[in-house]
């Protein structure tokens, strides 16, 4: 990667840890505005069923298995072991730093879940980090590679990116800033990483099968 594209993606790093740190002491240990919480109270308990399945894909019980079979794949395929690692690790970073702020912010959960409360503080949505910083890059690595139905398998990464952030409000479990300061932190550990990372795992397309 050249020095200006690392400085660029340096400078997108600080300024969406910029605004992340913005959102997070605007709302911390306090509620959404008063404007949003009518319409965030609408979403909650729509597709219930449909969101605690889509919610079990930013938990352990499933991440697990997919950072193993990254790791095979990492392994295994030479062509794919920078991005399979790359999204490994920004995983781990997500895992960890969302905790870490959670605890810092100390936002309380809403009061109008549906199925499981949790323990943990509120801001960021830890679903919705996970989801841009794995979910979504392994849809850009698909849709940059030449596998076979690349894009289906582009897309299909997509919508279950969106698909865990809505669940987290079907399910009453975040706010909606929440889930905005998932994404800012997200885009922050993507940009960051990659500004660190010694090959630019964004550019060119990966080989049309594993091999």
């Amino acid at each position: 990667m050249s020095l200006a594209l690392r400085l660029a993606s340096l400078s997108i790093a600080f300024s969406l840890g910029g605004f992340f740190f913005i959102v997070g002491h605007a709302v911390d240990h306090a509620p959404d505005p008063a404007w949003l919480m009518p319409p965030e109270a609408s979403w909650v308990n729509h597709s219930t069923l449909i969101a605690w399945w889509l919610t079990w894909f930013g938990w352990i019980d499933v991440l697990l298995p997919v950072a193993i079979v990254l790791t095979a794949i990492a392994i295994r395929f030479p062509a794919w072991r920078s991005r399979a690692t790359f999204a490994i690790i920004q995983l781990l970073i997500a895992w960890q730093s969302t905790d870490l702020f959670q605890r810092f912010f100390a936002r309380p959960r809403r009061l109008d879940w549906v199925v499981k409360h949790e323990s943990s503080f509120s801001y960021p949505s830890s679903h919705t980090a996970v989801a841009a910083t794995l979910y979504l890059v392994l849809a850009v690595f698909a849709a940059r590679s030449t596998l076979p139905g690349r894009a289906w398998i582009s897309a299909a990464l997509a919508l279950l990116a969106l698909g865990i952030m809505w669940s987290r409000l079907d399910l009453g479990a975040h706010y909606l800033t929440d889930i905005a300061g998932g994404l800012l932190l997200g885009g922050a550990i993507v940009a960051a990483l990659a500004a660190c990372w010694p090959t630019n795992v964004f550019e060119g397309r990966a080989p049309t099968t594993l091999e």
